[in-house]
């Protein structure tokens, strides 16, 4: 067994694209070596990144592929050979399969006689085998943006290709990748250690090679040195820590090979602007964490994760330049935040007559003006249920959400959009309502984001989503496959969690309905809501898909309700007798499906306790007698929403079920008691479908 090294040298790749590529490589390169029976059972794979390179390492690689033995199989015997003697058809199948004409074989099938071979294929060599098709694996990588970097040559990647390392061991394996012949010599860091080559002498030593020329390849290394820089830094500052930030951590772990960190200060002065705008500049212009104190409110100091390393003198330097950078953004932004508070956010409302929603729809008057009247069926219908909530601060709400699109302040800093017209809100003296409604009206951005926190900016945000969506689908720009330049799926999340997780009474259908008069595009938005509910259920919530199934089969307008029978469904599907059950309505379903494309005739209507028909059987009886006792207590605890004790109730029609199966021939040859059995066991399921379907149920 051997180790193999793959490492691609690039130009530097910007960071949001790495990690996706990394894993996606270790995926390629372990496919291959599976799917050519190049790994050992002892085997591991890891993969490695930095903004300059992707790498991969396989331990326990064979050197070569195993002989193997085929059983191959021709002609008839009888065409094969005539008199003894082969004919052309057995050459031409000798010839095919490698063999000689007289190694050729008689095998005996449950069809006759054939000709067979006996093939022995001599496993190919690692290294060939990788030369030949790992460079069309790693030119195969998905990337959100290409490019062409050698004229007139076909090959499209994220950055050009530098240099290529491939060993097996200590063995270069001779592939080339765009122009790029493979070797053992890879590049350090770029500053610290410069273009000299570092030379791999095996790829087990890649790292440690790697760490010599200041590059830490192994990322979870990189970011774990990180996290103890900033804890480091930040102790010198009595009391304070460094604002936790996941996703900045990511980022600067894929902008450095050598990261270190420095503390930064700035004037206090600057915290008398809000900390959204702050945190923001640092965050997202700089890439610097925040410090705050033991009271958790901002202090006035920064830490920067450098790609290099530097002694007292020059991290002065380099403190001293980041520093005035910050300090140049804080002064933009207190600028633009006191020029935008001359015109109020009230005086701004006609000026989004003068920015444009969308090209085909309208500005954002017009779309303010559809999200007032949306808002108002919202709230209609909110208030018949007794919620309390302040109407005219939804409505002013509403009418204000988008004006800080006119702000300076968002103009600089588009990430902002709402927060800063929240913030507005509240200094212009508009109320703490108004305010929070605002401010939350993008949340939630992600999945993993909390809904707004009042009713006034849950129905704003549904409001201006549902608004959205309609529009975008009425004038066909709904997402088609990966496409969604509208972002209509996020907006469609953030739908269903505000439904799920807040208090209102609104089902999906009330939501949809409140944006006007029904419409072709209603119908195409409940059935793209109802994709996003699936969703919600099964990665958000982490249901099961066969329980997700099972219960939007049963409706999901009621997303709450969806949840609750998901719940209950995962609580009892593992019992013995509800998995029976389960296998037993697959059953049914199975049955009456194959009767109906047969065109079978069902009975639908009960005469004295039974179907039309004679039902004799006393299984088919006990059926009737215990569904009739089920079906009543199911529909009463059902409308408790007591689903788990609805479906242990279910789960207890298996005696009657098992029997009925192993007893009564549903596909009886009396078209009458066929008819009859037919639609008892049609009616068996649907009046038992309304908490989930449980033939959705894989029951193993």
């Amino acid at each position: 067994m051997a180790d193999f090294l793959l490492e691609i040298g690039l130009e530097e790749v910007p960071a949001r694209m790495i990690a996706g590529a990394e894993a996606e490589l270790g995926r390629r390169v372990k496919d291959l070596l599976t799917r050519e029976r190049l790994l050992s059972t002892e085997a591991k794979l890891t993969t490695y990144s930095t903004p300059r390179r992707l790498a991969v390492l396989a331990a326990g690689v064979l050197t070569s592929q195993e002989d193997t033995e085929e059983k191959l199989t021709g002609p008839s015997w009888k065409i094969a050979f005539k008199d003894g003697a082969p004919t052309a058809a057995a050459v031409a199948f000798a010839r095919k399969a490698g063999v000689e004409v007289s190694a050729l074989e008689k095998v005996a099938t449950a069809k006759g006689e054939y000709v067979g071979a006996t093939v022995k294929r001599a496993g190919r060599a690692t290294a060939e085998l990788l030369a030949a098709e790992l460079p069309r694996e790693v030119l195969s990588l998905y990337w959100a943006k290409n490019m062409y970097w050698r004229a007139g040559k076909p090959e499209r990647f994220v950055r050009p290709v530098r240099w290529v390392v491939a060993l097996l061991d200590a063995a270069i394996v001779p592939l080339e990748i765009a122009g790029i012949r493979a070797g053992n010599a890879s590049r350090g860091h770029r500053v610290l250690h410069g273009e000299t080559p570092v030379v791999v002498d095996a790829a087990k030593s890649y790292t440690d090679t790697l760490r010599a020329g200041k590059v830490v390849v192994d990322v979870a290394e990189r970011r774990q040195s990180i996290r103890k820089a900033l804890d480091k830094a930040t102790r010198t500052v009595p009391g304070a820590r460094w604002r936790e930030d996941a996703a900045l951590v990511e980022t600067v772990v894929h902008l450095t090979e050598w990261p270190t960190v420095i503390l930064g200060d700035f004037e206090s002065e600057y915290l008398a602007l809000p900390e959204e705008v702050l945190v923001t500049v640092m965050r997202d212009h700089q890439k610097y964490f925040a410090v705050e104190g033991a009271d958790g409110k901002l202090a006035p100091h920064f830490l920067a994760v450098l790609n290099t390393e530097a002694d007292e003198e020059g991290a002065a330097i380099i403190r001293h330049g980041n520093a005035g950078v910050l300090r140049s953004r804080f002064k933009d932004a207190q600028f633009f935040w006191n020029f935008d508070q001359k015109t109020p956010l009230v005086d701004r409302v006609e000026s989004l007559k003068a920015v444009t929603f969308q090209k085909e729809l309208g500005s954002y008057y017009w779309k303010t003006e559809q999200d007032l009247a949306v808002a108002g069926k919202l709230a209609a219908t909110v208030k018949a249920a007794c919620v309390a909530f302040d109407e005219a601060a939804l409505r002013k709400a509403v009418e204000l959400a988008k004006t800080d699109l006119t702000a300076e302040l968002v103009k600089e800093f588009t990430e902002l959009q709402g927060i800063i017209g929240g913030l507005y809100a509240r200094a212009q003296g508009l109320g703490e309502t108004v305010a929070k409604a605002i401010y939350d009206q993008y949340t939630p951005a992600s999945t993993e984001d909390a809904i707004p926190q009042t009713v006034e900016g849950q129905l704003l945000g549904l409001a201006d989503r549902i608004q959205t969506i309609t529009a975008m689908f009425g004038i066909g720009a709904a997402p088609t496959g990966s496409k969604d330049p509208f972002a209509l799926r996020r907006a469609a999340n953030a739908v269903v969690k505000i439904v799920a997780e807040s208090g209102l009474p609104l089902t999906i259908g009330d939501v949809i309905t409140a944006t006007g008069p029904s419409t072709p595009e209603q119908a195409e938005t409940f059935l793209f809501l109802a994709e996003r509910i699936g969703f919600y259920l099964k990665d958000v919530r982490g249901f099961a898909y066969d329980v997700v199934n099972a219960v939007m089969a049963a409706g999901y307008d009621d997303v709450r309700d969806a949840i609750a029978r998901a719940e209950a469904l995962t609580n009892v599907r593992d019992s013995e007798d509800f998995l029976a059950i389960s296998a037993a309505f697959k059953r049914i379903k199975n049955i009456v499906r194959q009767a109906e494309e047969k065109g079978e005739v069902f009975s639908v209507t009960w005469k004295d306790g039974k179907f039309y028909g004679e039902l004799v059987q006393p299984e088919e009886k006990a059926l009737i007698k215990a569904f009739d006792e089920v079906e009543g207590k199911v529909s009463e605890l059902r409308a408790k929403r007591d689903y788990r004790a609805a479906l242990e109730t279910v789960a207890t029609l298996r005696p009657a079920v098992d029997a009925f199966f192993e007893k009564v021939m549903v596909m009886s040859p009396d078209p009458e008691l066929r008819k009859a059995r037919l639609g008892m066991i049609r009616q068996v399921r649907e009046g038992l479908a309304g908490i989930a379907d449980f033939s959705e149920i894989v029951t193993g």
